[in-house]
């Protein structure tokens, strides 16, 4: 059983025809006033946990979702209930709105998001031991040894709590700092990191964790266990094994709409493949084909796709046969 936590939001997803460096200029970035013609604007269903989920329930899984949607989510969470998310353990609370992400992406896909919480605030009262969750195990027959956590972009201080649960009860979690980067104490993202058996970020995030973490600007320590993974967008992802670094060839989209939530799918693919036994290549490639399904279409969870489709397209792109 996967279980997902992180957040559930409403994207704004907006685009720029031009690109963000030709309108900001390095000597005056102490005092930025920007406008930015936008071409298009859509609200769309997102957050990381939700986009997580779906791409997990496109493949087969049948994941659970840890979060808090507002007095605006009713319809969203019965959406994920249909499609295959189970959203038992999902929190609603009426006094705020659902979490918004507004985004913006110009030609060359450098993005600038703002975050506004609502809702998501009350996550500190999550927990991912709980009895709604001992129920759906014990239907299952599953233990605790079955249970893989992913722990996705939240309040850095529930993430934390959430890592030291995983901890607790001898859970394995993928961590994914992600854009909370910048909130985390030092001492509490390496807590998260240490514990974790997958940390996941872009070639930005993992920068700054290599920043934040080495004081002396050299190379983060690695346990030989973890796996770490540095997305690179377009350019494929790098995934380094104890003393292995295995390179993912991007998968061939055949349009460009819109990346955003293709890194979400990205961490689906690799987990559904991961957790089913595949080795690290192998799921990596199925999340490199489950990003480029998000990036050709518009918004975050507007992609669908069958397993047939998946294993001939997977077949076309690393000239290979899946089994999923």
């Amino acid at each position: 059983m996967i279980l997902v936590t992180g957040s559930l939001a409403f994207d704004f997803i907006m685009n720029f025809s031009g690109k963000f460096s030709d309108y900001i200029l390095p000597e005056k970035i102490h005092t930025i006033n920007l406008s930015f013609p936008l071409k298009t604007l859509r609200k769309e269903r997102g957050g990381c946990a939700a986009n997580i989920a779906y791409n997990l329930a496109l493949l087969g899984e049948k994941p659970v979702i840890v979060g808090v949607l507002g007095k605006d989510g009713g319809e969203y969470k019965q959406w994920l209930k249909k499609k295959g998310v189970d959203v038992s353990m999902v929190k609603m609370i009426k006094s705020k709105g659902t979490a918004s992400a507004f985004m913006m992406t110009d030609a060359v896909d450098n993005q600038i998001i703002g975050f506004y919480s609502g809702a998501m605030s009350a996550s500190a009262k999550l927990k991912i031991k709980n009895e709604k969750l001992k129920i759906a195990m014990q239907n299952l027959k599953l233990s605790w040894k079955d249970l893989f956590v992913v722990i996705a972009p939240n309040d850095p201080l529930v993430m934390i709590r959430f890592a030291r649960e995983c901890e607790k009860l001898n859970v394995p979690y993928l961590f994914d700092p992600g854009m909370q980067l910048p909130r985390f104490r030092k001492k509490d993202l390496a807590m998260g990191i240490k514990g974790a058996k997958i940390i996941i970020g872009n070639d930005y995030e993992m920068s700054l964790i290599k920043r934040s973490l080495s004081s002396d600007g050299g190379r983060v320590e690695r346990s030989e266990d973890q796996i770490w993974i540095t997305t690179l967008g377009s350019k494929g992802s790098i995934i380094r094994y104890k003393n292995k670094k295995i390179k993912i060839k991007p998968a061939k989209p055949r349009n460009t709409s819109d990346p955003t939530g293709a890194g979400d799918a990205f961490r689906a693919g690799f987990l559904y493949g991961y957790c089913r036994g595949f080795d690290l290549k192998t799921s990596g490639q199925i999340g490199s084909l489950c990003a480029v399904y998000t990036v050709e279409k518009y918004g975050t969870t507007t992609h669908r796709f069958t397993k047939k489709e998946f294993k001939k397209r997977y077949k076309e792109n690393f000239e290979e046969n899946v089994k999923l």
